[in-house]
């Protein structure tokens, strides 16, 4: 039987009522609030959040996990005095889906020179560049091989690309070309041509995309300079690093989804940039009809006993 104990909807930058009656029509047994009824409410069993309002979190004594509608968790982190219980990060196809789409898409883009056509169409221009690699003349890499780096480098490989990975630790993923730690980094940086950023953020992460970083690239390749893909967290990168990375030819080119700041402020020149693309922290949408079935699953099979998946490692910070 389900459980009748209360969920707590704590979300910012989304709708909260369209959440709300997702998870009301998943979870008819369950009370939804938006705020404990007082301080050390019982009741709440779960609560669901992005970027919670500050504070909500403590005081609940019978809270028995926590779930981001993200696949970001360091807005949670960011809280610091945190209750001590399962923190659970969001897994879906669809969420999956829409980033792998998104990586595909601007590697495209940046292979079949689609900055440089643009270009053409505005100024009547009808020439055929015909500098064209294959895609097996082309490797992709990919910063971070959690479970949406490893479906992109899946869909890339199926392309024809060469795709290798990072990551902080070692992973296999068939097909990839793999690097781990420190000392892999280098290597990693030096072999790929589109570098594609899918890491999470942690307190080792943070500005890791910066002139250091860049500086360890490829100097030239099949498509130029090397190309940089952000589809991570915005504190990953260090945009002023970016831009002169670009100014000086280290990058060819940057598809930027995250942003130290968001929204990206008016005033800054990525905003005109000639080889910047740029989306509104569009990759991978959040979807409600999608994400909150599965985390109602992982409720009840909780309250039955079952272990929970998907679960964050707090001393990894992911």
């Amino acid at each position: 039987m389900a459980s009748t104990g209360k969920i707590l909807l704590s979300v910012t930058g989304f709708d909260p009522a369209v959440w709300r009656a997702e998870l009301e029509k998943a979870a008819p047994d369950r009370v939804v609030v938006e705020e404990p009824s007082g301080p050390n409410d019982p009741e709440i069993d779960y609560a669901i959040v992005w970027k919670q309002r500050p504070g909500v979190l403590k005081g609940l004594p019978n809270l028995k996990a926590i779930f981001s509608i993200g696949a970001g968790v360091d807005h949670i982190f960011a809280e610091g005095d945190l209750p001590d219980v399962p923190i659970v990060r969001v897994v879906a196809d669809d969420l999956t889906q829409r980033m792998s789409e998104y990586v595909v898409w601007q590697v495209l883009d940046h292979h079949r020179k689609g900055m440089l056509y643009r270009d053409q169409q505005a100024n009547r221009i009808w020439h055929e560049d015909r500098m064209q690699p294959a895609a097996n003349e082309v490797t992709v890499g990919i910063l971070g091989l959690g479970h949406l780096g490893r479906d992109a480098a899946g869909k890339l490989l199926a392309l024809g690309f060469r795709v290798t990975g990072w990551s902080r630790t070692p992973k296999a993923a068939e097909g990839v070309g793999t690097y781990a730690g420190e000392a892999g980094l280098g290597p990693f940086l030096a072999d790929a041509d589109i570098v594609v950023c899918l890491l999470p953020l942690t307190p080792a992460t943070e500005g890791i995309l910066s002139q250091t970083l860049f500086s360890k690239m490829k100097t030239r390749g099949p498509l130029g300079a090397p190309i940089l893909i952000s589809a991570g967290r915005g504190r990953l990168q260090v945009e002023a690093d970016i831009l002169a990375a670009l100014e000086s030819g280290r990058l060819g080119a940057a598809s930027l989804d995250v942003f130290e700041t968001e929204p990206l402020p008016d005033d800054s020149p990525l905003w005109s940039h000639p080889r910047v693309t740029i989306t509104p922290h569009a990759a991978a949408a959040s979807v409600p009809s999608a994400l909150i079935p599965p985390m109602i699953r992982q409720m009840d099979a909780h309250d039955r006993g079952e272990a929970l998946t998907n679960l964050v490692d707090r001393d990894a910070g992911y």
